[in-house]
């Protein structure tokens, strides 16, 4: 099976952004040699959990230091920000690191309706700004094109996508109830075309794996309290909390109710539990490829996450050649 990666360069208490930038693209390195296929990196602005607010920079630090695995963006959110500037910007990167950059496009304002405001984002549709957008790469001053995936958590981007003949990817960490039917209507909508000749599905998930149960409820401690948090805040909940601090946070029976809800979709655990989930996600969905995202605060635990991920998966790693 095909394997990737997207973080946010999370930021934790104590640290910096500075050093989750340098974090993640030391991650990107370790996940390269473990086989993932790619890495994509987020846009948030002005959250202080988040360091990932500037997908095109960032996708050329780690492209820069890896040499193998794809680098992409998951996405740019398209109305923040002029075609034209994300044409050149992933053209760019596409001409410096030949058959290595996606370009994963989503329409979410990435932050706080304060935030947005300062985006000025544009008033245009979403699928004009994204036909305008794929146009410029087929003009001969863009040095390169990248592929251009549609991101999302609806079934109205996944019909969007389908309509396009383009790959999709669904969040399934963000809105995991959503899931199935999204999936199904990318499917249904589907229409071949010069990018895609088949419905090629990626789904993300959130995933916690560690060498045990135990272990991985201990990290998945600071997920806990992130959910409350942002239930109560939105995005602006603050910087992520170390386990050894989350673990003895109090909550009412809501709160407990609520982080119940929330983490059974996620697939958390040791080896075992984490297959296991892995194996249902991909029976339900069919996903083309699978697609994770950690919450772990430690850079070694993060790295390790992966790395049991990568030989959970490993007889499915070597596969044959894909249109993406």
């Amino acid at each position: 099976m095909r394997l990737s990666v997207l973080d946010t360069a999370p930021v934790w208490q104590g640290s910096t952004p500075a050093q989750s930038l340098r974090d993640t693209v030391d991650l990107a390195k370790h996940v390269e040699r473990f086989g993932y296929r790619r890495f994509w990196v987020a846009e948030h602005h002005l959250t202080p959990s988040i360091a990932s607010t500037s997908p095109a920079v960032l996708v050329g630090q780690i492209a820069s230091a890896t040499s193998t695995i794809r680098v992409g963006s998951g996405g740019v959110l398209l109305p923040n920000h002029p075609p034209l500037i994300v044409a050149e910007q992933f053209g760019t990167l596409a001409a410096l690191h030949p058959d290595r950059i996606d370009l994963g496009i989503g329409r979410a304002p990435g932050s706080d309706p304060g935030t947005v405001r300062l985006l000025r984002r544009s008033e245009a549709g979403f699928p004009a700004q994204l036909a305008e957008l794929r146009g410029y790469f087929a003009n001969e001053m863009i040095p390169a094109a990248a592929p251009v995936w549609l991101l999302g958590s609806s079934a109205s981007s996944a019909r969007l996508a389908g309509e396009l003949g383009l790959p999709y990817a669904f969040a399934h960490h963000f809105n995991p109830a959503d899931t199935l039917p999204a999936v199904a209507a990318y499917r249904e909508s589907f229409q071949p075309s010069a990018a895609l000749a088949q419905p090629y599905v990626l789904v993300c998930a959130l995933m916690i794996a560690a060498d045990t149960d135990e272990r991985a409820q201990f990290l998945a401690s600071s997920l806990a309290l992130m959910i409350v948090r942002m239930s109560a805040g939105g995005l602006n909940h603050g910087r992520h909390v170390p386990p050894e601090i989350a673990v003895n946070q109090s909550y009412t029976d809501a709160e407990r109710q609520l982080v119940k809800d929330r983490m059974a979709p996620r697939i958390i655990g040791g080896p075992d539990t984490v297959r296991r989930g892995i194996s249902s996600l991909l029976a339900s969905t069919g996903a083309d490829e699978l697609m994770v995202i950690t919450l772990i605060h430690d850079q070694a635990e993060r790295i390790r996450c992966y790395e049991l991920i990568a030989d959970l998966t490993s007889s499915g790693l070597e596969v044959a050649d894909s249109p993406m």
